[in-house]
């Protein structure tokens, strides 16, 4: 209704729609039911599964799915637009999303946030908000603040990936299991406390890199095909 009220823009497109219910379908998938429950109370893996879904999955989603015309009132201001271009400038954004990652990775600080429910609420805001910011330099449907062009778009993510396969490699090859959480949850699927944490490393790391490599090879494709 506001967008025929103000003649904001075109009707959304039905792919641009079909991306954001499907952001919401993942989101819902994510924090609740069966993942949910696994996550918290029972392996280590699940939650880096659900990790990955809210980073890498839901954020590209909710771009994608969000019209630019919906978005333009609120960047009218010229102070909110230097502040959107300042969060979204390629180390900014990289390095608020590779801190924000790391540090709730960390065994003290992962370990607070599954004994604290209001805490491990954050946790998930913060995943889900640094990376919107984190590919919003990729998938920006906001000229106001701009994506970046498609040579530098490729460096940026591979450059962004590196911090995330550092820390799955080094959760996959520890010889002793990291978050005491874990330790003492009831074992499920016949999977030991050492196992668990091993999978959950190898989700982060190898399905992780992949995503994040499928995203520069259609970067890449999109551009030999302008340059053509």
């Amino acid at each position: 209704p506001a967008r025929r009220r103000y003649h904001l823009g075109p009707p959304a497109e039905p792919w641009r729609i079909g991306c954001f219910v499907l952001a919401l379908v993942v989101l819902l998938g994510s924090l609740n039911g069966p993942i949910h429950d696994l996550s918290d109370d029972y392996l280590f893996s699940i939650p880096m599964a659900q990790h990955m879904l809210l980073t890498l999955v839901l954020a590209p989603l909710l771009i994608a799915g969000t019209p630019g015309w919906l978005l333009r009132p609120l960047v009218r201001p010229p102070w909110v637009q230097r502040i959107g271009r300042a969060l979204t400038r390629p180390l900014v954004a990289g390095g608020l999303f590779t801190a924000v990652f790391a540090a709730w990775h960390l065994v003290p600080l992962y370990d607070q946030m599954m004994r604290n429910h209001d805490l491990h609420i954050l946790s998930h805001l913060m995943f889900i908000v640094t990376s919107v910011i984190v590919w919003w330099p990729v998938m920006s449907p906001l000229p106001e603040v701009p994506p970046l062009a498609l040579g530098p778009r490729m460096l940026y993510l591979f450059i962004v990936s590196i911090p995330m396969q550092l820390i799955a490699a080094m959760i996959t090859m520890a010889d002793h299991p990291l978050y005491e959480w874990y330790v003492h949850a009831p074992r499920t699927w016949g999977l030991s406390p050492l196992d668990d944490q091993k999978y959950g490393g190898l989700l982060m790391w190898v399905p992780g890199n992949l995503w994040m490599f499928g995203a520069i090879a259609v970067i890449f494709f999109r551009w030999a095909r302008e340059e053509r």
